[in-house]
């Protein structure tokens, strides 16, 4: 994944909600622009959720984005716990 897709996302208006997976099967909802962050040259990203979790996210461990209208207003806003 590129930092120019999620830069794509982050900054479409108006904003929507999206999803990150990442290879090991985790889901981490960014439910709001000012919920993530870019560190540095744009490899990692930092997503925060409404009770302060967060989650620090290196790029290539990225394997898709996901537009999810559903997830404003908190009908789902946590990750998908990895099966075991």
């Amino acid at each position: 994944m590129t930092i120019e897709q999620i830069r794509r996302l982050y900054n479409a208006q108006p904003f929507q909600p999206f999803l990150i997976h990442l290879a090991d099967g985790r889901d981490v909802p960014v439910l709001h622009q000012e919920f993530m962050a870019f560190l540095g040259a744009g490899r990692t990203i930092i997503v925060t959720q409404p009770d302060e979790s967060f989650q620090i996210i290196d790029l290539l461990l990225v394997t898709a984005l996901e537009v999810r209208p559903e997830l404003v207003n908190g009908k789902k806003n946590g990750m998908k716990k990895k099966k075991s």
